[in-house]
């Protein structure tokens, strides 16, 4: 079998779990874009993978990761070649599909299960979605990514595995075509797979909130950030979001962008202190 994943922590988790079960042995691919951010208007079209493209580069050149030599470049339609010519290759073979309950698996599965129409009966999902689980203390937990589940649990889990139905095949690619249309700025999981459109601006009180009149580290800040949301992104959008902020005058830097982020200091404007104290009442 083939497997699919969408977080790259995931990945070295999965190896450790066929470690344990060879009945899982099989090549692991992964679906590397983040659709939960940025825009996705047409993004079945080469005009649209394009103007995505461009948009993420905008934001890697705003960030700590402009130093490196090449951006990056993220190509999932490669991905997406590896799997059907899997499943091409072999009649009998089957694609597991991994998801948590996250918007970042949840809106990459919509941009992929579209392309695996013809495979109908061989792709199978095993979604994670309100179930607990046991953490290495023994305690009941409920996870929200797949990295969080100890390998011994996933020998569990695999029980969950079962065939995409024929409908969701139908209404699957249709809420994707849905998303696309509304072309939201950040995506946010509500439920189940119901994915919300929210505006760019939507992780921005998760920034401000950590911050105060004194200078703090930029990088530490996003690593925070990351550390308490409730709902999270990637460093990279967080990144291009503060720089952003500093863009508006919502909050200060001390400006030393050009020594990188490494001497960036940031910090809340004293009407945006004043704002959030009385949010917090």
């Amino acid at each position: 079998m083939l497997h699919v994943l969408f977080n790259e922590p995931d990945m070295a988790l999965l190896k450790e779990v066929q470690d344990l079960d060879p009945g899982l042995e099989g090549p692991i691919v992964l679906v590397r874009d983040d659709y939960a951010v940025g825009p996705i208007h047409s993004l079945d079209l080469t005009e649209g993978q394009q103007q995505r493209l461009s948009w993420w580069k905008s934001c890697y050149d705003k960030t700590s990761y402009a130093s490196i030599p090449t951006t990056p470049v993220v190509d999932d339609a490669q991905v997406i070649a590896s799997i059907q010519q899997w499943l091409e290759a072999d009649p009998t073979a089957e694609c597991w599909i991994w998801m948590a309950q996250n918007q970042h698996d949840v809106s990459g599965y919509y941009w992929l299960i579209a392309k695996l129409k013809n495979w109908q009966g061989r792709i199978h999902i095993l979604y994670l979605n309100n179930l607990p689980f046991i953490n290495e203390k023994g305690q009941l937990f409920y996870p929200t990514w797949l990295e969080e589940i100890p390998p011994r649990e996933f020998l569990k889990a695999k029980k969950l595995a079962r065939p995409v139905t024929a409908s969701e095949f139908e209404i699957d690619p249709d809420e994707w075509t849905r998303l696309m249309l509304e072309n939201a700025g950040v995506r946010i999981l509500e439920g189940g797979k119901k994915l919300l459109g929210k505006e760019l601006s939507y992780f921005d009180t998760d920034i401000k909130r950590l911050l105060t009149k004194e200078w703090q580290r930029a990088l530490r800040v996003v690593s925070n950030a990351q550390a308490k949301m409730k709902v999270k992104t990637g460093d990279v959008f967080l990144q291009w979001r503060i720089f952003q902020l500093v863009e508006e005058g919502l909050i200060e830097s001390n400006g030393k962008w050009e020594k990188g982020w490494k001497e960036l200091d940031i910090r809340l404007n004293s009407e945006d202190n004043s704002a959030l104290a009385q949010q917090d009442q």
